[in-house]
């Protein structure tokens, strides 16, 4: 069987057991989600064991740390897999909860009914936990799923799909609810994206050049997660104490992530009290400098940024620093260069800050706290399926809600159109 002809038959076994899904009770679905919990947690081994090959490859290979440490299942992140499917599980099922409703003069009630969006395929970069959330997420909102992750997470991926199946097959109920396209072959995207009559709507979650390739490929509408070029401004009334620790969280805990801070705004006011031991605490953690002229003059061993840098989405140690002329050139320049994804402003200004929060144009804006919260799972939404940076059809963290669409309902006793 061609690879086109397999894409096809995944997309029309997914269409036809959709409609199985979109009429389980919210019972069936959260036992099915503890289920699929306990399996992982039960194969924990097998799936280090499996995530090990997929490691030693990507090193092999001379990937980043930034890419290997995105890559790995430990024994923490493997235990953080199954308790976000039970946190899945509690959620409140969006599916048939009726919205609004209202009386027209002739009687009519009208109302929206959320129903699943039906079919979603998600395409993603070497994270093997987007594996298991996007599959409990699209599950809980009752959506059937085809999974493409990247080939460099291929092992880890298949044990964890099969593991999910398993559930499913434990509890009677069609496996093919959840699909992962199991070959590396980039033709397989391809002929995916084709399928506008079996697939809804298509997720890609990863870096700026697959989510281009998809959005110009794909005859599916997409909902695009574009890069993170997140910002912290250190705004002159901010609590300087509080903005080294928030800073150095958004950049250092976990860089390589897209709520990561990639550019370091400070207020020219406070720059020469606040950067010098800013930066130095940032070279002890072996993070690389890039400053405009100004952050250079204050600090020494800052590297010249370039026009580029401040649109760069580093996903790695490195930082881009610069020194402004207060909020409104702040407020410019992450409206500018940013990417919407989130952005913080470190202040004890109430003015400031609301300002800030008005006049920013992205997904989550933040008051006197780190970037790095921009997530699902802190956000309370269980997981995530990704962090949409544009306005339709959802926008920011992406959980069960946020995958579902609506009906009309309308209730009459017999009105006819006059």
């Amino acid at each position: 069987m061609s690879i086109k002809e397999q894409m096809v038959q995944m997309a029309k076994e997914a269409k036809s057991v959709s409609k199985v899904l979109a009429n389980l009770s919210s019972k069936e679905k959260d036992e099915a989600l503890q289920k699929m919990s306990s399996l992982i947690q039960e194969n924990r081994e097998k799936i280090k064991e499996e995530n090990k090959k997929d490691v030693e490859k990507a090193k092999i290979k001379g990937l980043s740390s930034a890419f290997i440490d995105r890559l790995t299942l430990n024994e923490k992140r493997i235990q953080r897999l199954s308790f976000s499917l039970e946190e899945i599980a509690k959620l409140e099922d969006p599916i048939g909860k009726i919205k609004s409703m209202w009386k027209r003069p002739n009687g009519l009630l009208i109302g929206k009914l959320v129903v699943p969006l039906g079919v979603i395929g998600i395409i993603y970069e070497s994270r093997p936990n987007v594996t298991v959330e996007a599959a409990g997420l699209c599950f809980k909102s009752g959506n059937a799923v085809i999974l493409k992750g990247g080939s460099e997470a291929i092992n880890s991926n298949i044990v964890l799909v099969d593991i999910l199946r398993q559930a499913l097959k434990d509890l009677n109920l069609p496996q093919n609810i959840i699909q992962l396209i199991r070959t590396t072959s980039r033709e397989a995207v391809g002929e995916l994206l084709k399928l506008n009559e079996y697939i809804d709507v298509i997720i890609p979650r990863g870096g700026e050049s697959l989510i281009q390739a998809v959005t110009e490929n794909s005859t599916i509408p997409v909902i695009k997660h574009y890069k993170g070029v997140c910002h912290t401004f250190v705004e002159k009334d901010a609590d300087l104490k509080m903005a080294e620790e928030i800073c150095f969280n958004a950049k250092v805990q976990r860089p390589g992530v897209c709520n990561a801070m990639e550019t370091l705004l400070v207020d020219k006011k406070i720059a020469k009290q606040f950067l010098p031991k800013m930066v130095e605490r940032f070279k002890q953690a072996g993070v690389e400098i890039r400053g405009d002229e100004l952050a250079q003059s204050m600090v020494g061993g800052i590297k010249k940024a370039t026009e580029q840098d401040w649109f760069r989405e580093y996903l790695d140690l490195i930082l881009s620093v610069k020194i402004v002329d207060g909020i409104e050139e702040a407020i410019y320049h992450i409206n500018h260069y940013g990417s919407g994804h989130s952005d913080a402003i470190v202040t004890q200004n109430y003015d400031k800050a609301r300002k800030f929060l008005q006049e920013v144009d992205s997904a989550a804006v933040y008051v006197n706290a780190s970037t790095r919260f921009t997530d699902g799972g802190e956000f309370g939404l269980g997981a995530e399926i990704g962090i949409s940076t544009q306005k339709l059809h959802a926008r920011g963290p992406m959980g069960a809600a946020e995958l579902t669409s609506y009906k009309f309902i309308i209730l009459g006793e017999g009105q006819i159109r006059t």
